[in-house]
């Protein structure tokens, strides 16, 4: 089959060609280029003249994250849509072509999968995110010991830092009960592992005073809410950005902790910036040689895994992350990976696992195992191609 992959900022798109690839179907890359931001739709093409040209050259659209106008035109055409997610919540999905005969949708965060589902969606799955240990194995073998020291850490994150946040671009707007209001509601979520309290504090009596503030425009299509906008895209990166430097911080008072991102943070003090580093070739340097990698997850996502989870076990990285339910389903804590309930459990934890190299060692390779055994691109794309009748 002729499956057009249809490309967007997404790290893991390589690995999901290679597995379809792998199935023996033929995969032609589609990279949007020249896209405007619309008011209303946030995408407008200037040419879908062009675009109804590409998609008619194929059997099957398939992207990673879901795009409206792409079901739309899959829908006008007949052709599968099949859409898979690696970003919660995800506003685009709150859209009508939702409904369209043509999607195959797979959800990674079983919550937002539950909510849909009960919306009526047809043809949606839950389905966890993966790694693809096969090309990881490759890079972390021939680690020389010179690569090994370069790459070498304490405690490491790989991550953006969510400084430049849409919170802050309004914060001076509101009203100075509402800032204090906000603050506490951060502080009290950044306590609680496992469950949202946004969703609690954004009476109607706030949101529509946020109504009043924030220019909120849709497409007329889309039945996403400004609560959902705003407990995700305001607040949820909001909060990102203060647990992270709040919890880098508190690392580097007490351990060599390295930051490696293209998004630092003035509010940092005594970590070791990195830079960036490339998600397909030194990534799994930097997860293979750390002590500690630590992955705090942003609350925006509610039950589901990261993929910087995954990533970090299938390079044999020692996973340190806050607690998410769905672990549990897949993994044992204290056997596979380790979760910490609070910042001084984290600071607890990371002492212990750092003075106790042996039980680090063994719990990187059974993390490290049970990915590469079960949670594959392979594993994934074939449920995928089953569930959508491609042979």
């Amino acid at each position: 089959m002729r499956i057009l992959l249809y490309r967007w900022k997404v790290f893991n798109q390589d690995d999901v060609r290679d597995a379809i690839e792998y199935f023996g179907h033929q995969v032609t890359d589609y990279t949007e280029t020249v896209i405007d931001k619309d008011d209303e739709t946030g995408f407008k093409l200037r040419d879908m003249l062009e675009l109804e040209q590409v998609f008619s050259s194929c059997d099957c659209v398939f992207s990673l994250n879901y795009f409206p106008h792409v079901s739309d035109l899959c829908e006008k055409l007949r052709i599968k849509y099949i859409a898979w997610t690696v970003d919660s919540p995800l506003i685009s999905l709150y859209h009508q072509s939702l409904f369209n005969e043509c999607n195959y949708i797979f959800i990674f965060d079983r919550f937002y999968y539950e909510e849909l589902r009960r919306l009526g969606v047809k043809n949606i799955w839950y389905l966890p995110l993966a790694v693809n240990c096969g090309r990881v194995d490759k890079i972390t073998s021939s680690l020389t010991p010179k690569e090994r020291d370069r790459w070498n850490s304490d405690v490491s994150f790989v991550g953006g830092m969510y400084h430049r946040n849409s919170y802050d671009g309004i914060k001076d707007d509101l009203p100075e009960y509402l800032q204090g209001y906000f603050d506490a509601a951060m502080l009290a979520q950044m306590q609680i592992f496992g469950d949202s309290i946004f969703d609690k504090v954004l009476t109607v009596d706030i949101l529509q005073k946020l109504c009043e503030i924030i220019d909120f425009r849709q497409d007329s299509r889309a039945f996403s809410d400004i609560a959902l906008v705003f407990s995700s895209t305001f607040l949820g990166f909001k909060l990102a950005n203060i647990e992270r430097v709040q919890i880098l911080n508190k690392l580097a008072e007490h351990f060599e902790t390295d930051l490696y991102t293209d998004d630092p943070d003035s509010a940092l003090v005594n970590v070791n910036l990195k830079g960036s580093v490339d998600y397909m070739t030194d990534m799994p340097k930097v997860f293979n040689c750390s002590k500690i990698n630590i992955n705090p997850v942003m609350r925006n996502i509610r039950t589901g895994i990261p993929l910087r989870a995954w990533d970090v076990m299938g390079a044999g990285g020692f996973l340190m992350t806050s607690y998410q339910l769905e672990y549990t389903d897949y993994f044992q804590n204290g056997r596979d990976y380790v979760y910490y309930e609070s910042h001084e459990d984290l600071l607890r934890k990371t002492e212990y696992y750092l003075n106790h190299e042996e039980e680090r060692a063994q719990i990187a390779k059974r993390g490290h195992d049970i990915v590469a055994a079960h949670h594959s691109y392979i594993h994934r794309i074939k449920f995928i191609l089953d569930k959508c009748g491609i042979y």
